[in-house]
């Protein structure tokens, strides 16, 4: 069974960096996505980035485009998600998700992925 570890969530001030970590495990084939997500209290889960490990595709949400940065480590089998410039809307849990037999176009959907990470809390103080 696939499982997914995120670290690397904490307190950071507005314009600060955190970078968060994904460790996945448990697969047998290449053709995945991981998904990093985030979910404020009283929101919905939301899509904030997305890497396909067949094609090294990224995406990137409106919101944190410019600011964001998804990368992948194949041999440690990590995924990163470098966060610059936070601001005060991007506190939440972040949480990575594994979806195998990726569909590009659904990148942002929550059904999209099979297998979710426990999440990793990222506050940001003003």
């Amino acid at each position: 069974e696939v499982q997914l570890v995120e670290s690397g969530g904490g307190l950071v001030q507005a314009g600060g960096s955190l970078r968060l970590s994904c460790a996945v495990s448990g697969f047998t084939f290449d053709d995945y996505a991981i998904g990093w997500f985030r979910q404020a209290p009283g929101k919905e889960r939301e899509g904030v980035s997305c890497i396909s490990r067949e094609n090294g595709n990224t995406y990137y949400a409106d919101s944190v485009k410019g600011r964001f940065t998804i990368s992948s480590d194949n041999a440690e089998n990590t995924v990163y998600l470098q966060m610059n410039s936070l601001k005060p809307e991007d506190p939440a849990v972040y949480y990575c998700a594994y979806a195998w037999g990726f569909r590009e176009s659904l990148w942002t959907e929550v059904y999209e992925y099979e297998y979710w990470g426990q999440g990793t809390q990222v506050t940001v103080s003003s």
